[in-house]
Order: structure tokens, then sequence, then C-alpha cells
């Protein structure tokens, strides 16, 4: 993955937090950062290792690829943040309208969530993946003798898909193609038939 060797974290909670380990244990360069800056997350990028460091919000959405783990309804906040034109962005998110504890269902109409979360970042190239998986389990190896994790992951850009099977796969999942973001996204999003379900893949041959 030397095209996406340094990626962005946005967001360093329970799901950012794992994103960035299973980056920085696989040889990938990470730059993590949230709302209340680096100083909040020194503890954090001093556990994760030298490949790792600490930025401001800013920072975090400055390489090619980006996964972004940030609550859902914070979304709408990030359209200015950067220039997001072309950029590849790993939509981690569940449409929950609160966090701590998470609870209720963001309403964006028609759209899946991250249709919804694309109009937010324009020209964006979003993918949608990890979000069906709890965080322990995107933390965990996901390599077992009984098969790979499986992650799932849908979108509608070919090039941004294969970019994030290509670090999926770098982590060590299985990564499988759900088509795009209306029809895949539909069964990812939460309370979609995938949604919390930890299925592993049995390689053969």
């Amino acid at each position: 993955m030397a095209t996406h060797s340094i990626i962005g974290v946005l967001g360093a909670g329970e799901v950012g937090r794992a994103v960035a380990g299973q980056a920085v244990r696989n040889g990938h360069e990470v730059v993590i950062g949230n709302s209340r800056g680096p100083a909040s997350l020194q503890s954090l990028v001093g556990g994760l290792g030298p490949t790792a460091r600490a930025g401001t919000a800013e920072d975090a959405v400055q390489p090619e690829l980006v996964f972004l783990a940030v609550p859902f309804f914070a979304v709408p906040e990030l359209t200015g943040l950067t220039d997001w034109s072309g950029k590849i962005v790993v939509d981690t998110t569940n449409q929950f309208a609160e966090a701590n504890p998470w609870r209720g269902r963001y309403d964006v109409g028609d759209l899946t969530g991250s249709e919804w979360v694309a109009r937010h970042l324009p020209g964006a190239r979003v993918v949608k993946a990890l979000n069906t998986m709890f965080a322990s389990f995107i933390a965990a190896n996901p390599r077992h003798a009984e098969g790979r994790q499986v992650a799932f992951y849908a979108g509608d850009d070919a090039g941004a898909k294969e970019a994030v099977a290509d670090v999926l796969g770098s982590f060590g999942f299985a990564a499988l193609d759900l088509g795009g973001l209306r029809d895949g996204g539909r069964l990812m999003q939460l309370d979609g038939p995938l949604s919390a379900r930890h299925l592993l893949l049995q390689d053969v041959g």
C-alpha cells in the first residue's frame, strides 16, 4: 500500500483508536486528530508507536485516504474542514442521533447514511466500511485459525473501493464488496441485516 502509506484518522474514540492501531501494526503511518487538539492525543499516539502522530482535525484530513470515525451527527461540521475533492473517505459512522450512550436514529430521509455523509463532504470518494463491527473486533487480530474476519465495504467509486479494499486487506481482513452506497449501504447501516454481524471467511486453497 505505498500509495496510501499515510492514513488519516479523524476521531479518537473507540473506532478511531482501533483503526489507528491496525494501521500502525501493519506498516502504515497514521495522523490521528480530533476536535480537542494534539495535546489530548499524546498518550494515545505514544502507545501506538513511532509511525503515529497526533494532529489537529485539519491535519488528520490532509492524507489522500481518511477514516471518518466521528459521531454521525457531527458530520455537517466537517464540510469546510478541507477541500474534500478527490479524497477517499472511509465512512465508519452509524446513524445514531445521540452519543454516550448511543441511541436513537438520525433522520436522513430516503438516503443511506453514507449517501448523506457524501453530501456533506463535497467531492469526496466515500466508501462505507467497518461500521458493522464493534470496535473490539476492529482492534483485534482479524486472522484466526478458522478464517479471516470479514470487513464489508460499499461505494460508488471503483478506484476508491479498490484502494480501501487494499488497506483493509493489509490489516488482515477479508474485504467483501457489497456494491454501491445505496444498496450496499442499506445492508450495512444501523438496523440493516449485516449490522453488528461478525463473520469469518474460510479461505480455500
